[in-house]
């Protein structure tokens, strides 16, 4: 059993594209470690951030995993379209509540950009991303894994006008109604089975 038992689960947060370049990236730093061992740490500056980064993308990239051992840290990560989301944690966390964190994270932010999460659109709606994240993860403590409730606080309130004036008849309209029912119905088959 661990000594260092603690709230502070997440080391990283990290979202790269397909090149391994930072679409986002926040680090975070428990309060109750010392300034020295955060800067002994491999986050400490920006130039360690990015080696450490391009050096974690080289060895995950088409891997076809979900959990690493990376650099004294466990990485949960996954691969969407020309995106690759990770956490980072110390070697003592729970990989399973990790990979259930970034799942969460993944299906909230997919509903909230409508079925369409890649590298364009993370970058148009860069503030829905940042504000997902903050939902999910606030320096490095766990708040919510439900990938429906962060998508909630996420998604911005909504308004008394009727429905049937909003809706989108355009190819890219219906393309999202597409995606949106598919999305409903492998989560209601996936409650079934």
């Amino acid at each position: 059993m661990s000594k260092n038992l603690s709230l502070y689960a997440v080391d990283a947060f990290l979202i790269l594209d397909n090149e391994g370049k930072r679409l986002y990236a926040k680090y975070y730093k428990a309060p109750h470690k010392t300034e020295q061992e955060f800067e002994a740490s491999q986050f400490a500056t920006l130039k360690s951030q990015k080696a450490f980064e391009k050096s974690l993308f080289a060895k995950s990239y088409k891997q076809n995993a979900d959990i690493i051992l990376f650099e004294d840290h466990i990485v949960v990560y996954k691969e969407v379209s020309d995106v690759v989301i990770y956490l980072i944690s110390g070697l003592d966390e729970n990989e399973s509540i990790l990979f259930q964190t970034l799942e969460g994270f993944k299906d909230g932010l997919d509903k909230v950009l409508n079925y369409q999460l890649d590298k364009k659109t993370i970058q148009e709606n860069f503030d829905k991303v940042s504000i997902a994240a903050d939902e999910t993860i606030d320096d490095g403590i766990i708040l919510e894994t439900e990938s429906s409730v962060i998508a909630a606080r996420t998604s911005k309130a909504p308004t008394n006008e009727p429905s049937l004036k909003n809706i989108d008849l355009s190819e890219k309209g219906l393309f999202n109604a597409f995606n949106f029912a598919r999305g409903k119905l492998a989560e209601r088959i996936q409650q079934g089975l």
